[in-house]
């Protein structure tokens, strides 16, 4: 891992990119930029030794497959002490995506993606709410996400 590596604004170019597409070819990237395939290839390398990069992946488009609910939900707790309990028994769950311990009024903030508000009722009813450690739940029905993107850097 380096340790002192400052990113500037060729790597956040290339990051650009990068995020756009992360099947862009190399020479593709150096040819916009005007830079060399070598120098593309390095700084990519830098990046992900740096921790910066982690992996690339496809993007799924959730409603062609049906997913037609996503849903943030607030988890109150019975015992903070429960936390561990319940996010090994959330990560068994294949519905939910995202889970955040976080300050304020919830102590867990997780996404959730279902077909249908029932097997939303049935998530929530059958098995969230039968998680003991769970004192109780709020539920935020996404109408939309009129944005989405990652950060640049």
């Amino acid at each position: 891992m380096i340790e002192k590596y400052e990113i500037d604004n060729l790597d956040r170019q290339i990051l650009g990119f990068l995020l756009e597409d992360a099947r862009v070819p190399f020479l593709e990237i150096a040819r916009k930029l005007i830079v060399s395939g070598g120098t593309i290839h390095q700084r990519i390398d830098k990046l992900k030794k740096m921790g910066v990069i982690e992996g690339s992946k496809f993007q799924l488009n959730l409603q062609k497959l049906g997913y037609d609910v996503t849903v943030f939900l607030g988890i109150h707790l019975t015992n903070a002490k429960e936390l561990n309990t319940v996010i090994k028994a959330l990560k068994a769950m294949p519905e939910v995506v995202e889970a955040h311990y976080t300050t304020g009024n919830y102590a867990l903030l997780i996404k959730l993606h279902t077909k249908s508000i029932r097997d939303f009722h049935a998530f929530l009813a059958e098995r969230l709410q039968a998680i003991d450690a769970i004192q109780s739940t709020e539920s935020f029905i996404s109408l939309d996400q009129p944005i989405k993107r990652d950060i640049t850097p």
